[in-house]
């Protein structure tokens, strides 16, 4: 028996997310369909994340165990031959048999993707999300300090989020600027349930005014979910790297 370890990249806009659903078409579903189809058996395939429906990714981590012959340094690109044009599988190799591609992560990487514009925009509307004039760049950028470091992210979580602790810890964030519109990447050692999209909600809305910045690590340190931002849409969010 081999555990395998796979990077994989998809757009997420016609799935319903990663994990296995009844009735739905899924990231999970569709990677582990396809593995039955070259190696010939089910496998469980544990991801790095669980990601919501609509996200997408640079490059998700998942393991899973199979009996087989085939090298897994190739596997992968049999894989590909049985997943829909937006999924691929980018790398495959063996690792350890106790290794976890979900329990061994030290951190992730996402990105929130947005721009800026009167009307949507159907090119940037794919993979981005559309906001509102007027966004003031340098202020919703200093907002970002604001998260760095070790913090309790009880404010900025779904209330369906199920750990047992909400600190967690950025190391890092910032919002760049591009001709395209904007991207806000957060690098951490784990993130909770919608956090990221609530993060970016609430810098955007920094940006727009709607919250003082001034009131920003108040807000933060009341753990209070009412005070922070809208939790920003899905599909400009980015799954971007993992470290082990």
């Amino acid at each position: 028996m081999k555990r395998i370890l796979i990077k994989i990249q998809f757009v997420g806009t016609n799935y319903s997310g990663w994990q296995i659903q009844p009735n739905a078409t899924t990231i999970q579903g569709e990677v582990t369909r396809a593995i039955r189809m070259v190696c010939g058996t089910d496998v469980e395939l544990e991801g790095c994340s669980r990601t919501d429906a609509g996200v997408s990714a640079l490059g998700l981590m998942a393991h899973f165990d199979v009996d087989t012959r085939i090298n897994p340094d190739t596997i992968y690109k049999a894989i590909n031959t049985h997943l829909p044009p937006d999924i691929r599988v980018l790398s495959s190799k063996e690792v350890a048999p106790d290794f976890h591609a979900r329990y061994d992560v030290k951190s992730k990487t996402y990105e929130y993707h947005f721009y800026e514009s009167p009307i949507a925009l159907p090119y940037y509307d794919a993979l981005s999300t559309r906001i509102n004039s007027p966004f003031d760049y340098e202020i919703a950028r200093q907002a970002c300090k604001v998260f760095l470091g070790t913090h309790d992210f009880a404010g900025f979580c779904n209330a369906k989020n199920n750990t047992s602790t909400t600190v967690r810890t950025i190391f890092d964030i910032d919002l760049e600027r591009s001709n395209t519109g904007y991207c806000l990447r957060v690098t951490g050692d784990g993130f909770l349930y919608n956090m990221v999209r609530i993060l970016a909600g609430t810098i955007i809305e920094v940006g727009q005014g709607k919250i003082d910045i001034a009131n920003l690590t108040d807000i933060l340190n009341s753990l209070d979910r009412s005070r922070a931002g809208d939790t920003a849409p899905a599909r400009g969010l980015v799954l971007s790297e993992v470290r082990y």
